[in-house]
C-alpha cells in the first residue's frame, strides 16, 4: 500500500533548554527530542492519523539508535533512514526567549549525514508512488543529497502532490545566489511550494507575499503558500483560488516546530481535499499549538487538539 507522506531532508537531535529565557551558557538541564524539519513533517502527519516515511540518514552512533526508536514511537516507517560511518548525528540547540526569539544552533560538522542521502540508494517506485512527496531546501545545498533529491523529483514528474518546502538555512549556503538555480530546478517538479517571506525571496527574488505566490506559480507549482508571520499565511492556486488567514492567538513558547506541524496538516488537508481556507486554518491552529509547548516532534496535535482550538478560535 503506498503511503500517504513520504518526506526526505534533515534529521538530528534537538537539545532544547528547560529553562526559558536563559542564555545557552546559562542553561543547566536540556531536554532530548527528535527534530529536524522534514522529520517533523512527517511525524505531525503521523499524529493526524497519515501513513509516513522519511528518507535520511544518521551517524552510526547511539543518537542514531534513538532517532530509529522515536520515529517507530511516534509512527513514521523508519525503513529509509540508515546509517553513515563516520560522521556523527547532528545536535541541534536552540535558547528561548519567548515571544519571538529563537537562536538556533547547528552542530553538522564535518558534514550532516541527511546529506549523503544517495540517489543510487532511493526507492524510486515507492517516492512515485506516494500520495504525497515533500522535499526541502536544505537537501539541495550540497552533494550527493543535492543530485538525490532532483532525481527523485525528476522521477515522480508532478506525480500526486509534491511539496517543495523552501527550507532556506543561510548557513548552509555562501551566498543566496548559490541557492537560487537549484530552486529554481526543484520548482520545476513540484506542485505545491511553502516558504516564509525570506524563503520565497530566495526562491523568486520578490519578497511581497502577493508578487512572491504569484513568481513561485509562475515557476511552475500549482499551489503557493506564503507565510508571512504576524500577518498569517497566503495560499494561492493557479485555477484562481487564494486564503489569506490570520494566526491563531497563542502565548509563544517556542515558536520552532510550528512551521514543522503547519506542514503536517498542510499535508493532511491537501489528502482531505479541503478547500484552501480550511487547509489554512487547520495548519495555523496546529502550528499554533506546537508554537505553546517547548519541544517540536512529540508537541505534535492530535486531530482533536487541532479541532479544540479551532472550535475556542485560539490555543488555550
Amino acid at each position: 500500500m503506498a503511503y500517504d507522506l513520504i518526506t526526505m531532508g534533515r534529521i538530528g537531535v534537538d537539545l532544547y533548554p528547560l529553562q526559558a529565557g536563559v542564555p545557552l551558557a546559562q542553561v543547566a538541564s536540556f531536554g532530548k527530542f527528535l527534530g529536524g524539519s522534514a522529520t517533523n513533517v512527517a511525524v505531525a502527519a503521523a499524529r493526524l492519523g497519515r501513513r509516513t516515511a522519511v528518507i535520511t540518514r544518521t551517524g552510526d552512533d547511539p543518537f542514531g539508535t534513538y532517532l530509529h526508536e522515536a520515529l517507530r514511537g511516534f509512527g513514521v516507517d523508519d525503513r529509509w533512514v540508515t546509517p553513515v560511518p563516520g560522521l556523527p548525528t547532528p545536535v541541534t540547540f536552540c535558547e528561548v526567549f519567548p515571544p519571538d526569539d529563537f537562536p538556533l544552533y547547528f552542530y553538522r560538522q564535518p558534514k550532516a549525514p541527511d546529506l549523503e542521502i544517495d540517489a543510487h540508494d532511493l526507492d524510486l517506485d515507492a517516492i512515485r508512488a506516494a500520495r504525497i512527496f515533500w522535499v526541502t531546501g536544505t537537501g539541495l545545498c550540497e552533494e550527493p543529497s543535492r543530485t538525490a533529491t532532483l532525481a527523485a523529483l525528476a522521477h515522480r514528474a508532478k506525480t500526486g502532490t509534491t511539496v517543495f518546502d523552501l527550507d532556506w538555512r543561510p548557513m548552509f549556503w555562501a551566498h543566496p545566489d548559490e541557492a537560487r538555480p537549484y530552486y529554481a530546478e526543484a520548482l520545476r517538479h513540484t506542485t505545491v511550494a511553502v516558504g516564509n517571506l525570506d524563503e520565497v525571496e530566495v526562491a523568486t527574488g520578490v519578497r511581497e507575499p502577493h508578487a512572491a505566490a504569484r513568481a513561485l506559480l509562475d515557476a511552475g507549482v500549482e499551489i503557493a503558500v506564503v507565510k508571512q508571520g504576524p500577518k498569517g499565511v497566503l495560499a494561492v492556486s493557479r485555477n484562481g483560488d487564494s486564503a489569506e488567514v490570520p494566526p491563531l492567538p497563542v502565548t509563544v513558547l517556542n515558536g520552532l516546530g510550528a512551521g514543522d506541524a503547519f506542514g503536517g496538516s498542510l499535508c493532511h488537508g491537501l489528502l482531505e481535499g479541503w478547500d484552501l481556507e480550511t487547509i489554512m486554518r487547520h495548519a495555523n491552529a496546529a502550528g499554533a499549538i506546537v508554537a505553546s509547548r517547548l519541544e517540536c516532534s512529540s508537541a505534535m496535535p492530535t486531530p482533536d487538539e487541532v479541532a479544540a482550538a479551532l472550535e475556542a478560535g485560539a490555543v488555550l
